[in-house]
């Protein structure tokens, strides 16, 4: 028997405490499902709000096992999992939590990466309450909260992470046949682990100098810490998965260039890093940036940090245009660099904001101001050509329309001044246009996305499959990472009949 490692001996010293018997006692006696039902839904910790909007500590600190355990213990072992249902990448949730119950914490860990490749990014950034956690029988039939499977995924592989014990997904013998991956971001990644698993010789090409995609540039580390993606991408290195940085396919070797270097097949995961604005006066004014500027200077740049020259202007008033995820981001990031006043500007009323809940929350909670039903029409700036205030309009939502959405209408005569001198511009991303241009016969949409075929990805050039927001816009983590795997799939089904033929 493998001996335990410090961190689960330190565990297991502290189940066993006389402290801990109540609990115990609690535990044992959960049989049946009303008794189940009856456990109340775990809380996550989190770090003090005014402590945490002046770092970058991570706001959501992880279940201890006792609660990782008694949350597990809710699952009603449903004879048709509908939680299922709603994960993009076919995780066994059933399967993981049970483990998670019986104190099987490895277990769990190895069942999450089975499909899974980044268990640990995927419970914090998922949008569980959208996906299996909306499909769990307790919120889907019951109207009860449901198990919390993202805490519980989170848990599962910190603990495996923490332990030192990562395990590696098993891979089949080389097949000896080239494929290349192209982007590092969710899709890539999950893309490029399931064809190491059939045995593929994969390469991961990254247009930056560092590994990760959005989850390094996009996500600020109070919400995802950089230590956690590198562990996940080291296990995909000692996978037999290969990385190049600084590597822009297209400019720095074209695809013929890597065809003639052996590689079969492609997969294009570059994401949708080209910023939007709303083309209204004053926009090229100084201080004002696009979200994915801003978050890039301070996440991927190191702007904060004195040993690299990163500019980045810190400023007391700023308006982030937007309400997603990514402007809950940069928001909250304003914050932590020293902003009084933090807003949000979003033409919508908070219902209709497209952020998840708990972000909003967290934002709150940290001192945002949320200005809602609201929409800049023209920056002023001073005389050096700084922007000083923002002129915005009042808005009203009309009746709905026939998909059911309220259109935001503006109010005339409604317009006033917001002082700001700094303003970051989330309304949205467009695809990455520099594969698509290097390739005239490739398909894409009026969007500028890549054009394929949804069941496995494929493109209008038969080798070269693609992912991700490349593909869809602005998505998700793990809408990404199912992108991902389906195209896996796809380019091993095409390779196996090119073989054949």
């Amino acid at each position: 028997m493998a001996k335990k490692s410090q961190f689960e001996e330190n565990i297991l010293k502290y189940l066993r405490e006389e402290r801990n018997a109540e609990w115990r006692k609690e535990l044992r006696k959960q049989h049946n499902a009303k008794e189940r039902r009856e456990i109340p839904r775990v809380k996550m910790p989190e770090a003090d709000p005014e402590e945490r909007s002046h770092s970058y500590i991570e706001v959501n600190r992880g279940l201890t096992p006792e609660q990782a355990m008694l949350e597990a213990r809710r699952c009603l072992d449903c004879p048709e999992p509908t939680c299922m249902i709603g994960c993009p990448v076919s995780i066994e949730i059933p399967k993981f939590v049970k483990h998670i119950e019986k104190g099987d914490f490895l277990g769990a860990a190895r069942t999450l990466k089975e499909t899974n490749t980044l268990p640990a990014i995927c419970g914090r950034v998922c949008p569980q309450e959208k996906q299996c956690e909306n499909s769990c029988f307790y919120n889907s039939v019951l109207h009860e909260p449901p198990v919390a499977i993202g805490y519980l995924e989170r848990f599962a592989a910190d603990y495996e992470r923490e332990s030192g014990q990562m395990a590696v997904p098993e891979v089949k013998e080389s097949n000896g046949r080239k494929v290349a991956v192209i982007g590092s971001g969710p899709a890539g990644l999950a893309c490029a682990a399931d064809l190491a698993k059939f045995g593929y010789d994969v390469t991961v090409f990254e247009a930056l100098h560092d590994l990760g995609g959005v989850l390094k540039y996009g996500i600020p580390e109070f919400r995802l810490p950089n230590k956690v993606i590198d562990a996940e991408i080291d296990v995909l290195k000692k996978m037999g998965i290969k990385f190049r940085t600084n590597f822009i396919v297209g400019k720095t070797a074209t695809f013929d260039d890597l065809r003639a270097d052996g590689y079969e097949a492609f997969f294009v995961g570059s994401g949708a890093g080209l910023p939007r604005f709303m083309n209204i006066p004053g926009e090229n004014l100084i201080g004002i940036y696009s979200c994915n500027e801003y978050l890039t200077r301070v996440n991927l740049m190191h702007a904060l940090d004195e040993e690299y020259d990163t500019p980045i202007h810190l400023a007391e008033n700023v308006a982030v245009i937007g309400g997603g995820n990514t402007a809950m981001d940069a928001v909250r990031t304003a914050r932590r660099l020293g902003a009084k006043r933090a807003m949000i500007i979003y033409r919508r009323s908070e219902a209709e904001m497209p952020a998840r809940i708990e972000e909003i929350k967290h934002a709150k909670e940290e001192g945002v101001e949320f200005i809602m039903l609201t929409n800049p029409v023209e920056y002023e700036g001073d005389e050096n050509g700084r922007v000083k205030r923002v002129k915005v309009i009042k808005m009203e939502l009309s009746e709905p329309d026939e998909s059911g959405r309220r259109r935001p209408v503006p109010i005339p005569g409604s317009e006033y001044y917001i002082d700001t001198d700094l303003v970051v511009v989330s309304v949205g991303v467009s695809p990455n246009p520099l594969i698509p241009a290097s390739l005239k016969d490739l398909k894409v949409s009026r969007w500028g996305t890549i054009e394929v075929n949804w069941d496995n990805m494929q493109t209008s050039v038969e080798d070269i499959f693609a992912g991700g927001d490349i593909a869809r816009g602005g998505s998700t983590v793990i809408l990404a990472m199912g992108d991902g795997r389906r195209a896996a799939k796809g380019i091993h089904e095409y390779l196996t009949a090119k073989v054949k033929a």
